[in-house]
């Protein structure tokens, strides 16, 4: 049985596009470039990926960047889409893998506008000023005024470090496989970044 298309004229836009019933006819459109096939999935899912963005960033603008790459996604994608779920649920599906991603990233970003106040917060600096060379030193101003130590030449110093040690290796086990792993080795076996 052969799927029927309808044609409707979308508002606002002047042109015409397919009501599409299957997945198949609708993908295969995508697949030959026809616009008015991706202007029918706009006007059908565009609202409710933004409102299902919401639900995974803090505000609308990231929401729309949200949506704005699943689009791109789609397009660039659409030759390796298997077919094994909807095209609906598969577009569904980059939106909140994209979403989830820019919703971890924002939560740990504080907006510029509010790095002024999240800085003057609190009655004392984080380091002790004096560690460091005034604004107004000629050639290193803001720079270390005196190296710190390293842990290991005092015996009291080396028992900390030790200890220190075991509870950054505890919190390392507690992170996820491939986190853990990078950690690892950035950090405690020192490879660069490159590596």
């Amino acid at each position: 049985m052969r799927a029927v298309r309808r044609i409707v004229t979308l508002p606002g836009v002047g042109g015409v596009a397919t009501d599409y019933n299957s997945d198949a006819e609708l993908v295969q459109a995508l697949r030959d470039g026809d616009e008015s096939a991706f202007a029918w999935l706009l006007d059908r899912y565009d609202a409710p990926l933004r409102r299902t963005a919401l639900m995974y960033v803090p505000t609308r603008a990231a929401a729309d960047e949200a949506v704005q790459e699943t689009w791109l996604g789609v397009i660039k994608g659409i030759d390796r889409f298997e077919g094994r779920s909807s095209l609906k649920t598969w577009i569904f599906r980059i939106l909140m893998n994209i979403a989830r991603t820019k919703g971890v990233r924002e939560t740990r970003a504080i907006p510029f506008a509010s790095a002024r106040g999240a800085m003057s917060e609190g009655d004392e600096p984080a380091f002790d000023p004096d560690r460091f060379r005034p604004a107004s030193d000629p050639q290193y101003p803001f720079h270390w005024a005196s190296f710190p130590t390293p842990w290991e030449h005092e015996p009291a110093e080396r028992l900390d470090a030790a200890e220190t040690l075991a509870v950054v290796r505890a919190a390392l086990e507690r992170l996820p496989a491939a986190q853990r792993e990078v950690v690892t080795l950035r950090d405690l076996e020192g490879w660069s970044s490159t590596e």
